[in-house]
């Protein structure tokens, strides 16, 4: 068995509603890549924030994460498999996978384990896609603020996990070869509210109320607000994505 740590399940619900969503040109890559008929194994996929686009593009995706609540929260779609199950631990058969993604997850796998099923389920020639995101960007006075949470604050808090995607995956050692890929960010038009919202959704967050019973953001919220201005008014955020493509290499005859 898999030793999951789940530091999401107990915010499911919020997780879905305040993280932010990836662009539709990310996948619509993807698919130049793999092919519109693809079966897609999306690992880690919790509330579907890749997923809604995964199955707008791919025949058919298969959906998998340790939190069954997590999955609850993810959206009804015709073409969309959800299994509950850890990503190690997922049983497909051998070399019937086109593309496999992981968005915003690989820092929280045992490595060794998943890249040897990776390498048993992917087609020869198939893909696979990993990304994640670091830090907000709002190219103003807030983007200090939330450096200096995460890491004066919340430093002792995050799970040593964190740390690979806090280096930019640099510290993984991906199965193939990378492709050479080009730049996509997210973007979005929040509130003040949305912001807060989203950062209620950090696991550091969650293990710093539960070791000192005290949610952090109390603590620092006046500074945000401040730095702000107007809580109704929009600005514009957005995150650049780190982003991994591997293909697995078609044996020579």
């Amino acid at each position: 068995m898999t030793d999951f740590k789940d530091y999401f399940s107990s915010g499911s619900d919020r997780y879905q509603q305040y993280r932010p969503t990836y662009p539709l040109s990310l996948f619509k890559w993807l698919q130049t890549r793999a092919g519109k008929k693809s079966t897609v194994w999306e690992c880690g996929a919790g509330t579907g924030q890749a997923t809604t686009q995964l199955a707008q593009v791919f025949k058919t995706v298969i959906a998998t994460d340790a939190s069954q609540e997590q999955l609850s929260q993810a959206p009804d779609l015709e073409n969309v498999n959800y299994v509950a199950t850890p990503a190690e631990a997922f049983s497909a058969a051998t070399e019937s996978i086109d593309l496999i993604v992981v968005a915003q997850a690989i820092h929280w796998f045992d490595h060794d384990r998943f890249f040897a099923l990776v390498e048993t389920v992917l087609k020869p020639g198939g893909f696979i896609a990993v990304w994640g995101y670091q830090f907000i960007k709002t190219d103003t006075a807030i983007d200090q603020l939330i450096m200096k949470f995460h890491t004066d604050l919340l430093g002792p808090f995050w799970p040593k996990e964190r740390k690979l995607l806090n280096d930019g995956y640099n510290g993984i050692t991906f199965p193939y070869p990378a492709h050479e890929t080009p730049p996509f960010k997210m973007e979005a038009e929040w509130s003040f509210e949305h912001l807060i919202g989203y950062l209620n959704t950090w696991s550091a967050v969650k293990q710093y109320e539960k070791a000192k019973g005290q949610n952090p953001i109390e603590l620092v919220i006046n500074d945000f607000a401040n730095a702000w201005g107007d809580p109704k008014q929009v600005k514009t955020v957005s995150w650049p994505l780190i982003l991994y493509l591997g293909q697995k290499p078609i044996a020579a005859e």
